[in-house]
């Protein structure tokens, strides 16, 4: 295959919509609605589906790794924005340092668990 890769963007899914939208927002995605039931979300380079769609056992095995430049840094932003006083479904897990770099973990409002890791590089 010749063709370059432009992007890759997954679908999840939500248990609310609503509140998952107001969640990716405030996480500081740019959301652009294509339906009722679906919308796109963006920020620099990456974007995700976000679909109006629920089933337990697909959600609560849906992770997401997303490489950031920083994650202690990302950590204390993530920390700052108390996203759990809004959403009190959600989890923060604070940074881990593994063998292969650092991460810190978040679960949305649905169940999906994103990964936000940073590589070492040698």
């Amino acid at each position: 295959m010749n063709q370059k890769i432009k992007s890759i963007r997954p679908f999840i899914g939500s248990e609310n919509f609503v509140e998952s939208r107001a969640f990716y927002r405030d996480l500081g995605f740019e959301e652009v609605e294509i339906d009722q039931k679906l919308s796109v979300f963006k920020k620099e380079n990456f974007a995700f589906y976000l679909q109006d769609y629920y089933a337990k056992e697909w959600i609560e095995n849906t992770m997401i790794f997303l490489e950031i430049e920083n994650v202690d840094l990302y950590w204390e932003e993530l920390s700052a924005l108390n996203l759990k006083e809004k959403y009190n479904t959600i989890r923060l897990v604070p940074t881990k340092t593994e063998a292969w770099g650092k991460e810190c973990f978040l679960i949305d409002p649905a169940g999906v668990l994103w990964h936000f890791g940073e590589f070492f590089t040698a």
